[in-house]
């Protein structure tokens, strides 16, 4: 027993002294975060840090794509095997309570000088009016008042739901750097002093630093946290078609070793949409229209409760803790619609929508980021230029620093054509990789393409945006995460709200694993 004890204590010594030595590079030998060495910093990291309200869904292969006849005939979910990375994606739908929170927010900052700001953000509540129905109660109360708080937003258009992300990420971010004490917590931002993450990393932000990290340099001194520190999340997003789609059907659940053991044709199993077990027998899965003038079934027994939407955390989740892949709202997500995407995109992360970006840098200084000092607006694509934003512009063949002619993967910025819709694919022989034509001014016609004749004979543009599952409104058909609608990325409707996503970084199982 005593020589036991002997080795427990040599060997916890070992360890005291091994943990006092700086950790030394495999390659060169020579010790990380020593200033006389030139100051090489390595910070400790274990794992990404999940965001709030996320869930993490673990990735791998499955068969995307129609699980259910074609009863559209549209033939664009045609089943293919692809595989989606692990990422993080939002429980729930985002409610009202949260939107809200963004606009009081954006009213604070933004309200006073950059109005203009705040109007774009608000959801339209004018989409529950019908020229037939009695739904005015809906327009006045459904996002504000309390009842509704913990129902899903609706009236929000592809674009802000995309800005919401952005929002949500910049103050995720901003309330990690107050809890790890760096950052002081400013109780009323300005236009010149909120917190926005890239504005931050590029050392532009005028916000009040409380405990700089001390920097390794030979020169010593303080420095601002970069994101080789590991403690800035990634950016909350849209998801994928294919992650949202991956993760409805929740196929973890079915899974022994390898194998599925059985496919999905909803987000539970069975093809019906009451729940079979004794204790819920009969009640219904989801949120949607059973039939004609069927919407939440006879008084004194409603099938689920829902006449329009019902709260994020109605019903059962799904085997990833997900709540409503199935039902209450359509969402929005991140890809650009084309009929044939499944068969075009790429097997690995497949996604259609790519526009390849990058900073906006000044000329006279390659290392200064621009940061804007004016708002600009376009109605038509909705891009606004906020103070205090950096701004970002697509890369381009006549920039000398993004050397795309001397790039293999990609050639030009615009890759939303690409296979479908391009040059390549048309007959028309133009130089322009990108298919856009100008805008007529006479007909009013702001896009089209050989391919998709917009607004003659189709209404698929670079503006049709993806949208999954079904909704309040919708049949059982709608919601089998294999089937795929679109509309225009300005537009908003009474059934259709999102979630957001998160990437995630490093292991896609978490802590290392294999």
């Amino acid at each position: 027993m005593k020589k036991v004890s002997s080795k427990i204590i040599l060997f916890s010594g070992i360890m005291i002294l091994g943990s006092c030595a700086k950790e030394r590079s495999p390659i060169t030998a020579w010790e990380y975060n020593n200033p006389k060495n030139g100051g090489f910093e390595v910070s400790p990291y274990e794992e990404q840090e999940t965001g709030p309200g996320l869930v993490l869904i673990q990735g791998g292969s499955f068969t995307m794509g129609r699980a259910e006849q074609d009863v559209t005939y549209d033939w664009n979910s045609i089943p293919r095997r692809v595989t989606v990375s692990s990422f993080y994606m939002d429980q729930t739908e985002v409610r009202n309570l949260d939107y809200l929170e963004y606009i009081h927010w954006t009213q604070r900052v933004f309200g006073g000088n950059f109005y203009d700001v705040v109007k774009k953000a608000l959801p339209d509540t004018l989409v529950w009016r019908d020229r037939l129905a009695f739904n005015e109660p809906y327009v006045e109360y459904y996002l504000r008042h309390p009842a509704y708080r913990d129902y899903p937003v609706v009236g929000i258009n592809w674009l802000q739901a995309s800005d919401f992300c952005a929002w949500r990420t910049d103050r995720v971010n901003e309330f990690i750097m107050i809890r790890e004490g760096i950052i002081d917590h400013t109780p009323t931002p300005t236009e010149n002093d909120y917190f926005n993450t890239d504005q931050y990393l590029a050392g532009k932000w005028q916000g009040t630093v409380v405990t700089p990290l001390h920097s390794m340099s030979p020169d010593g001194g303080d420095r601002l946290v970069r994101m080789e520190d590991g403690i800035f999340l990634p950016r909350y997003r849209l998801p994928t078609e294919a992650e949202w789609e991956f993760a409805a059907y929740g196929l973890i659940g079915n899974t022994i070793g390898e194998m599925i053991t059985d496919r999905r044709l909803y987000p539970w199993n069975g093809h019906g949409t009451r729940n079979p077990d004794e204790k819920f027998i009969g009640q219904m899965y989801a949120n949607y229209q059973r039939s004609n003038g069927d919407m939440m079934g006879t008084a004194g027994s409603l099938n689920d409760a829902g006449d329009i939407t019902t709260p994020v955390y109605s019903y059962w989740p799904n085997d990833y803790g997900l709540y409503n892949m199935g039902g209450n709202v359509s969402e929005w997500v991140m890809d650009t619609y084309r009929t044939l995407s499944t068969e075009d995109k790429s097997d690995f992360r497949p996604f259609r929508g790519n526009v390849f970006k990058t900073q906006v840098r000044d000329k006279a200084d390659n290392n200064a980021i621009v940061i804007n000092d004016t708002i600009r607006y376009d109605a038509d694509s909705n891009i606004t230029s906020v103070p205090g934003m950096v701004r970002w512009r697509e890369v381009s063949i006549n920039e000398p620093d993004d050397n795309l002619d001397e790039r293999r993967n990609y050639k030009y910025s615009d890759n939303i054509n690409y296979l479908d819709g391009d040059v390549k694919t048309q007959a028309a022989g133009l130089s322009n990789n990108s298919w856009t034509d100008p805008f007529d001014a006479s007909s009013g016609k702001t896009e089209s393409s050989g391919m998709y004749d917009y607004e003659i004979t189709s209404l698929i543009n670079d503006k049709a945006r993806v949208y999954k599952g079904g909704s309040w409104k919708d049949r059982a058909y709608w919601m089998v995460p294999g089937t795929r609608r679109f509309l225009d990325q300005r537009q908003s409707t009474a059934w259709l709200g999102f979630r957001c996503a998160m990437t995630r970084v490093g292991s896609p199982v978490g802590l290392g694993k294999k």
